[in-house]
Protein backbone atom coordinates (compact mmCIF):
# COMPACT_ATOMS: atom_id res chain seq x y z
CA UNK A 1 0.00 0.00 0.00
CA UNK A 2 3.05 2.51 0.09
CA UNK A 3 4.10 2.10 -2.87
CA UNK A 4 0.20 2.97 -4.28
CA UNK A 5 0.15 6.10 -1.30
CA UNK A 6 3.25 7.36 -2.71
CA UNK A 7 2.10 7.30 -6.04
CA UNK A 8 -1.24 8.54 -5.67
CA UNK A 9 0.48 11.74 -4.01
CA UNK A 10 2.51 12.55 -7.26
CA UNK A 11 -1.07 13.09 -9.23
CA UNK A 12 -4.79 13.45 -9.58
CA UNK A 13 -5.16 9.81 -10.39
CA UNK A 14 -4.01 6.56 -10.05
CA UNK A 15 -4.16 4.38 -12.99
CA UNK A 16 -2.88 0.29 -11.42
CA UNK A 17 -2.31 -1.43 -14.27
CA UNK A 18 -2.38 -5.33 -13.64
CA UNK A 19 -0.72 -8.70 -15.14
CA UNK A 20 -3.43 -11.18 -16.27
CA UNK A 21 -2.81 -14.37 -14.62
CA UNK A 22 -1.05 -15.74 -17.62
CA UNK A 23 1.45 -13.09 -17.98
CA UNK A 24 2.34 -13.77 -13.93
CA UNK A 25 2.40 -17.01 -14.98
CA UNK A 26 4.46 -16.43 -17.84
CA UNK A 27 6.96 -14.55 -15.95
CA UNK A 28 6.77 -16.46 -12.34
CA UNK A 29 6.18 -19.73 -12.94
CA UNK A 30 2.87 -21.67 -13.53
CA UNK A 31 2.56 -22.02 -9.66
CA UNK A 32 1.72 -18.13 -10.15
CA UNK A 33 0.01 -16.20 -9.39
CA UNK A 34 -1.14 -16.95 -5.86
CA UNK A 35 -4.49 -15.19 -6.58
CA UNK A 36 -6.27 -14.65 -9.45
CA UNK A 37 -6.83 -11.73 -11.20
CA UNK A 38 -10.34 -10.11 -10.18
CA UNK A 39 -9.36 -11.15 -6.63
CA UNK A 40 -6.31 -8.81 -7.46
CA UNK A 41 -8.40 -6.62 -9.27
CA UNK A 42 -11.02 -6.43 -6.57
CA UNK A 43 -8.52 -5.75 -3.56
CA UNK A 44 -6.74 -2.70 -4.94
CA UNK A 45 -9.93 -1.03 -6.04
CA UNK A 46 -11.21 -1.10 -2.46
CA UNK A 47 -8.11 1.03 -1.92
CA UNK A 48 -8.53 4.51 -1.30
CA UNK A 49 -5.69 6.05 -3.34
CA UNK A 50 -6.29 3.82 -6.30
CA UNK A 51 -8.64 5.35 -8.71
CA UNK A 52 -8.58 2.91 -11.83
CA UNK A 53 -7.71 -0.66 -12.00
CA UNK A 54 -6.99 -1.80 -15.44
CA UNK A 55 -5.54 -5.60 -16.36
CA UNK A 56 -3.04 -6.15 -19.17
CA UNK A 57 -1.81 -9.24 -21.03
CA UNK A 58 1.22 -8.25 -22.88
CA UNK A 59 4.76 -8.95 -21.22
CA UNK A 60 4.79 -4.79 -20.38
CA UNK A 61 2.60 -2.33 -20.05
CA UNK A 62 3.87 -0.68 -22.81
CA UNK A 63 0.90 -0.58 -24.55
CA UNK A 64 -1.34 0.67 -21.76
CA UNK A 65 0.70 3.54 -20.99
CA UNK A 66 0.91 4.94 -24.27
CA UNK A 67 -3.17 4.31 -24.17
CA UNK A 68 -3.61 6.62 -21.11
CA UNK A 69 -0.68 8.82 -21.51
CA UNK A 70 0.32 9.90 -17.92
CA UNK A 71 1.84 12.09 -16.73
CA UNK A 72 3.96 10.51 -14.21
CA UNK A 73 4.65 6.50 -14.17
CA UNK A 74 5.30 5.01 -10.80
CA UNK A 75 7.63 1.50 -10.66
CA UNK A 76 8.13 0.18 -7.44
CA UNK A 77 11.46 -1.48 -7.19
CA UNK A 78 15.30 -0.82 -7.37
CA UNK A 79 15.01 0.49 -11.02
CA UNK A 80 16.27 3.13 -13.32
CA UNK A 81 14.00 5.55 -14.69
CA UNK A 82 15.74 4.44 -17.73
CA UNK A 83 15.01 0.38 -17.75
CA UNK A 84 10.93 0.72 -16.64
CA UNK A 85 8.91 -0.29 -19.75
CA UNK A 86 6.86 3.31 -20.53
CA UNK A 87 9.77 5.88 -19.38
CA UNK A 88 11.04 6.63 -22.95
CA UNK A 89 7.31 7.55 -23.80
CA UNK A 90 6.45 9.30 -20.81
CA UNK A 91 9.34 11.27 -20.71
CA UNK A 92 9.18 11.96 -24.31
CA UNK A 93 5.62 13.77 -23.65
CA UNK A 94 6.95 15.64 -21.37
CA UNK A 95 6.37 13.85 -17.86
CA UNK A 96 8.58 11.84 -15.37
CA UNK A 97 9.48 8.62 -13.89
CA UNK A 98 9.01 8.10 -10.24
CA UNK A 99 10.70 5.01 -8.19
CA UNK A 100 9.38 3.86 -5.33
CA UNK A 101 11.64 1.47 -3.43
CA UNK A 102 9.91 -2.27 -2.20
CA UNK A 103 9.65 -3.51 1.06
CA UNK A 104 10.68 -7.03 0.39
CA UNK A 105 9.31 -8.90 3.37
CA UNK A 106 5.85 -7.93 2.16
CA UNK A 107 6.56 -8.53 -1.33
CA UNK A 108 4.86 -12.36 -2.53
CA UNK A 109 7.73 -13.01 -3.69
CA UNK A 110 9.16 -12.98 -0.17
CA UNK A 111 6.18 -14.11 1.60
CA UNK A 112 6.44 -17.55 -0.26
CA UNK A 113 9.93 -17.42 0.43
CA UNK A 114 9.77 -17.41 3.87
CA UNK A 115 7.05 -19.81 4.13
CA UNK A 116 9.16 -22.46 2.35
CA UNK A 117 11.72 -21.72 5.07
CA UNK A 118 9.12 -22.52 7.55
CA UNK A 119 8.73 -25.87 5.24
CA UNK A 120 12.49 -27.06 5.36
Amino acid sequence: MYILRTARSFGDHLFVGVNTDSSVARFKGSDRPVNDLLSRMRLLAELRSVDYVVPFDEDTPLQLIEEIKPDILVKGGDYEAGTVAGADFVISRGGRVEIVPLFEEYSTTGIISALNRLEE
